[in-house]
């Protein structure tokens, strides 16, 4: 343990001194690294689509959209965008500090370690790099053991292209995350549960290390009586299934309106079995559980009695079937955690205000919620009455992808927001300059203080 803190001790101080000898990235140098990255992504694609199929059995299709495309989309934006990022924003400069002009730059915080998850290994490393090069900072990875493919190749890509004092990427276990932890960093960003997060944050207070913590919570998905149930059950089961489950913004559970919950269940019974056949174990479009540990996890969950599609697992071959509960009661224990799994609990309503009670009784805030109504009143009632980190409306997890959106959570589902410019500011500081004239001087700041009150008082009222 004592020797690889002083490992990290002295690769940390490394950054930093590379950090403070080269400030301030310049804006060519940044679009330079950012463009490697993009490069090295696009050399190795077949090599990451394999390791995330042998870590996660994802999909080709699903490798691209949500890891290796993402990313490459995020580089490209983040290049275009950047010179315009970067300029110092005016703004208004009172009276009293007349005669003056005001402007925010956007200033790099320094040294700083991303930690990953496991459930999309490559995006969920890479699109926060992406924002803290483009910020100007010097970063240290930790990739998730649970992936180990993944990890190997990410390292190696990292490994190719950046100066470790500059980008470094650490395999590792528990024992190495600790030891991170406890280095002084300017900014920690970590991507995983709940619990995790609270010790990230208590390690991070040690040092008043600033977080961004992306967590998870149970995001409803709402059906009302008006929603278009075709695009409802398309959608819900299109959100549920992608990496089998192992989303954070995956819909975790529904509430769907009395008055249509046969319809809803009978139509999403036939979609599953549309997509993925009678045997989802056999399809090429279904991913796999991490282990057999999240399988147990996850198995223990499925109510068979209550199972109208699915139910079925394999611990040893990591498989869960795409799976639907009904008649759902808050009490069932797949209500008292995150699910992080393709199995759709599915609970009804009568009164709006059941679906606030049902959300509110859980402990944390979701990350996301789903609303599926045709009407512009229940919409605006609903997302102004649910405190979410993210909402979409008629769709599921495609305001994940919008980078004019900032993606994170509220309260126990997450702290601060990152993707396209948010991320940028996620890693920058913004420092705030006044720069003031000396051709006037503003007598009345200055002692003696007699008979100015009553114009400073014009002034600041």
């Amino acid at each position: 343990m004592m020797s690889l803190t002083v490992a990290f001790e002295q690769m940390v101080q490394k950054q930093r001194d590379f950090f403070v000898a080269n400030q301030p990235f310049s804006l060519a140098y940044r679009q330079q690294q950012l463009d490697l990255l993009k490069q090295v992504i696009l050399n190795n694609e077949a090599v990451l689509t394999q390791a995330l199929a042998d870590d996660l059995g994802k999909p080709k299709f699903e490798s691209y959209v949500a890891e290796i495309g993402f990313v490459l989309h995020e580089i490209s934006t983040t290049i275009k965008q950047l010179k315009h990022w970067l300029k110092p924003r005016k703004v208004k400069t009172p009276l009293l500090s007349q005669p003056a002009t005001s402007y925010i730059h956007s200033t790099p915080l320094g040294v700083c370690l991303i930690i990953s998850p496991f459930n999309y290994p490559v995006s969920l490393t890479l699109s926060p790099l992406i924002a803290a090069i483009a910020a100007g900072n010097c970063c240290v990875l930790k990739t998730s053991e649970l992936t180990p493919n993944v990890s190997r190749v990410l390292k190696q890509i990292i490994d190719s292209i950046f100066k470790p004092e500059y980008v470094t990427c650490i395999n590792g276990d528990v024992e190495h995350v600790t030891c991170l932890l406890a280095q002084k960093f300017d900014h920690i960003f970590f991507t995983g549960s709940t619990e995790v997060g609270k010790l990230v944050m208590q390690q991070a207070a040690k040092n008043l290390t600033p977080v961004t913590l992306e967590l998870g919570g149970k995001s409803p998905c709402i059906v009302c009586a008006d929603a278009n149930l075709d695009i409802a059950v398309k959608r819900i089961v299109y959100g549920k299934m992608l990496n089998a489950g192992q989303t954070c913004v995956a819909p975790d559970y529904v509430l769907v309106d009395d008055a249509i919950k046969s319809d809803f269940l009978a139509k999403i019974a036939k979609r599953i079995q549309i997509l993925y056949g009678d045997d989802a174990r056999l399809s090429e479009d279904f991913g796999r559980i991490i282990n057999s540990k999240h399988t147990q996890r996850i198995s223990k969950l499925i109510d068979t009695d209550k199972a109208i599609v699915g139910g079925q697992y394999d611990i040893e071959h990591c498989y869960i079937a795409p799976t639907v509960l009904e008649n759902v009661e808050l009490t069932d224990p797949i209500m008292q955690q995150e699910v992080f799994g393709p199995v759709l609990p599915v609970l009804s309503f009568s009164e709006h205000q059941d679906i606030l009670n049902i959300i509110h009784s859980l402990p944390s805030h979701p990350l996301t919620a789903y609303i599926f109504s045709e009407d512009n009143k229940t919409q605006e009632q609903l997302t102004s009455a649910i405190q979410a980190g993210g909402m979409a409306i008629n769709h599921c997890i495609q305001h994940l992808v919008n980078p004019h959106l900032p993606f994170g959570g509220v309260g126990l589902s997450g702290i601060g927001s990152y993707h396209g410019k948010h991320g940028f500011d996620c890693f920058s500081h913004k420092k705030s300059v006044l720069k003031a004239a000396t051709w006037f001087d503003l007598p009345v700041i200055y002692p003696p203080y007699k008979h100015k009150l009553f114009w400073l008082k014009k002034i600041l009222k």
